[in-house]
């Protein structure tokens, strides 16, 4: 009797195991995949972040929206690495020294911003699965950064040959 007790102890950690690592889970749509991310990663305000500058404290300030996005407004001293190569280049020492950066490290504070902030978080999140320690993003993302300091703000129009607005990622 106590060996089958023990079987059945066995089967139920095993089971409580494989729910805890479901690592194949499958999500209904990206809004799901967005609100867990949230859940996970924690945030900066914009009032934050100025305090930061302001005070010109040291961090990795990253814009993970697609290059035509950045050049048409971003905050200053923030570093262009689109979500789509962010974890191809973020520990790649070639990419920063082309930069003219050094290579940070995974412990060093990193906020990381978009349009509003879903690609931003999972982005985060994704930095967070390679063993970053200290990442933020910015709830809101560019858009709120925008509408509260809307004059601290850099563009790099002459990369794109005048103005003209492309809305990429829709977030």
């Amino acid at each position: 009797m106590e060996m089958k007790n023990s079987n059945v102890i066995y089967l139920i950690v095993a089971l409580i195991i494989a729910w805890g690592c479901d690592s194949n889970k499958v999500y209904t749509n990206v809004d799901e995949m967005v609100k867990e991310a949230e859940q996970i990663v924690p945030t900066i305000t914009v009032e934050e972040l100025k305090v930061k500058i302001d005070s010109m404290e040291m961090f990795n300030l990253i814009d993970v929206r697609v290059k035509s996005e950045h050049n048409h407004g971003y905050i200053p001293s923030a570093i262009n690495i689109p979500r789509g190569t962010l974890e191809f280049k973020i520990a790649n020492e070639k990419y920063w020294e082309n930069e003219g950066l050094y290579l940070p490290a995974k412990d060093e504070e990193y906020i990381l911003y978009c349009k509003k902030g879903s690609r931003s978080v999972l982005a985060a999140k994704s930095l967070m699965e390679l063993g970053y320690k200290n990442i933020k993003y910015i709830k809101g993302g560019f858009k709120k950064w925008e509408m509260t300091y809307p004059l601290l703000q850099e563009k790099n129009l002459e990369e794109e040959g005048g103005h003209h607005e492309e809305e990429v990622g829709g977030c």
